[in-house]
């Protein structure tokens, strides 16, 4: 999706910041190889190009996952697609609302539908107000933890907000960056019209195989199912989700989590001894939101010294003054706020 709404570029993303030569702090993907027991399913699924793609296992994997039923799971072609088939199969939605600042792509998905889009626009420190959405909105869409602010919202704020005659989506593509998901809907089955959009994009690097799943009643799914190609997840994604659902797979993937919110802890420390740079919120994913004066000068300068981050006034209810900052190792933190240090002052 693309093009400019309201002065914010709804199809600007991470990936154009990235450049030959630049350290990567503008792509909110784990950078780490493949374990083995997630590279090995995925080569030998290429043996099996020649019959068209089986979701049975994989859909499978992830119900039993979630504790829920297989019929409650649509696979998709990453977690974007989700958003392109809630636009068009909700097409008879009279009032869409979308939570901001968050992710671009459901407000992107939604016009390129035709549907006349309303925004909650949140206020510093980001957090969310269920009483700022709309009684009547009948699809509401917000980010949990959000791209971009980073903020979790309590599980019980956004519980508020399901009501019969309303589809909730929660996009949850940044959950399982925190240790235990408590803030996670997707083991949710009691509450009307809720959608849990996930991505495996994230964590396990696999953003070049476009492999995400969404959750909701069997009903739900198979209205969403309706508007979706043929075949739009591939063997190898497939062999991919099957992995990641497994019992392994969850407990890596909470280590993973530990890690990043020691080296997250790292860079927040390193960023609090700069006054010029504002960490919005309470960070609780694999990225920080920083406020700077002369933001987009300063991510020009980073650009000069070597580190891509990303533009944040992209992001409906931010200005130019935010850059997105993703957490990756000590070391690659501690020469990253150094070069923000001499660009700032």
């Amino acid at each position: 999706m693309s093009g400019v709404v309201d002065g914010n570029d709804l199809g600007h993303h991470g990936d154009v910041e990235v450049g030959a030569g630049l350290v990567d702090l503008a792509v909110n993907v784990r950078q780490a190889p493949l374990p083995d027991w997630l590279a090995e399913p995925i080569l030998a699924s290429l043996s099996r190009l020649d019959a068209y793609p089986d979701g049975t296992v994989a859909r499978a994997a992830i119900a039993a996952r979630h504790g829920r039923d297989p019929d409650e799971v649509l696979l998709t072609a990453g977690a974007a697609q989700a958003f392109t088939l809630l636009a068009q199969g909700l097409r008879d939605s009279r009032r869409p609302v979308v939570v901001h600042p968050q992710f671009t792509e459901p407000e992107a998905a939604l016009l390129a539908a035709g549907h006349r889009v309303g925004r909650v626009l949140l206020p510093e420190p980001f957090t969310l107000d269920p009483a700022a959405v709309p009684d009547d909105a009948d699809l509401v869409l917000l980010g949990n933890p959000t791209n971009p602010t980073s903020v979790a919202h309590p599980a019980h704020a956004v519980v508020s907000l399901a009501r019969p005659g309303r589809v909730l989506v929660v996009d949850e593509a940044f959950a399982d960056t925190v240790p235990g998901e408590p803030h996670s809907l997707a083991a949710r089955r009691d509450l009307p019209g809720l959608v849990v959009v996930r991505s495996l994009t994230k964590t396990w690097a696999l953003a070049g195989l476009r492999v995400g799943y969404l959750l909701a009643a069997p009903e739900l799914v198979r209205r969403l199912a309706a508007v979706q190609p043929l075949w739009p997840v591939s063997t190898p994604a497939l062999a991919a989700a099957a992995a990641c659902a497994t019992p392994a797979a969850v407990a890596a993937e909470e280590q993973i989590a530990h890690e990043l919110t020691a080296r997250r802890e790292h860079l927040l420390a390193a960023l609090r001894q700069l006054p010029e740079a504002v960490v919005a919120g309470t960070p609780a994913s694999s990225f920080v939101l920083l406020k700077v004066a002369d933001g987009l000068g300063v991510r020009s300068r980073l650009r000069d010294a070597g580190y891509a981050v990303r533009r944040a006034d992209t992001f409906p209810g931010l200005g130019p003054d935010w850059l997105r900052v993703a957490v990756r190792d000590e070391r690659t933190t501690d020469a990253f706020v150094a070069a923000l240090t001499a660009v700032i002052r």
